[in-house]
């Protein structure tokens, strides 16, 4: 029965939920590095419009990335000020910016399932799969998409 339970547990991984724009979306705790409210955001000159800007978080510099814009989103109109997930890749701190931050899930990876049919195709870019949960589908965010697509917008 121990071997059963170490399999089971072996397969779960957590998510750290974040609603952007009325969709549930799961990053991968093992990928999230802090959740913080962005303040005194600095604008790039010439960067592309996913970068909301720069900011200083505890002596580092952070790219902050407006996940509406990469989603195609509107502008969120509530005035409430966006949150932010911290994420890292080869070195560089970004900020992913968010409407709201939820709770932490534990899902078995047997139930992730990949990207329906019908996924808006700006979603299905940066997603990693879906998780079907209850009354609401949660799209999974791959990081290293998200972030190398800035790179490449950013450079061109």
């Amino acid at each position: 029965m121990t071997t059963k339970t170490d399999t089971i547990s072996s397969g779960v991984t957590e998510y750290v939920t974040t609603m952007i724009g009325g969709q549930l979306f799961g990053l991968p705790i093992s990928r999230v590095q802090d959740v913080f409210m962005p303040e005194r955001l600095t604008r790039v000159p010439l960067a592309s419009r996913d970068v909301a800007g720069v900011l200083n978080l505890r002596g580092r510099i952070v790219t902050a990335i407006n996940m509406r814009s990469r989603l195609g989103l509107p502008k969120n109109e509530d005035g409430r000020p966006p949150m932010a997930v911290g994420v890292e890749l080869r070195g560089e701190s970004y900020g992913l910016l968010i409407d709201t931050i939820g709770e932490v899930l534990k899902l078995a990876d047997d139930t992730r399932e990949v990207n329906p049919v019908n996924l808006d195709p700006r979603m299905a870019k940066l997603a990693a799969g879906v998780h079907r949960l209850d009354g609401q589908l949660m799209v999974v965010l791959d990081v290293d998409r998200v972030l190398d697509i800035s790179a490449d917008k950013m450079a061109a």
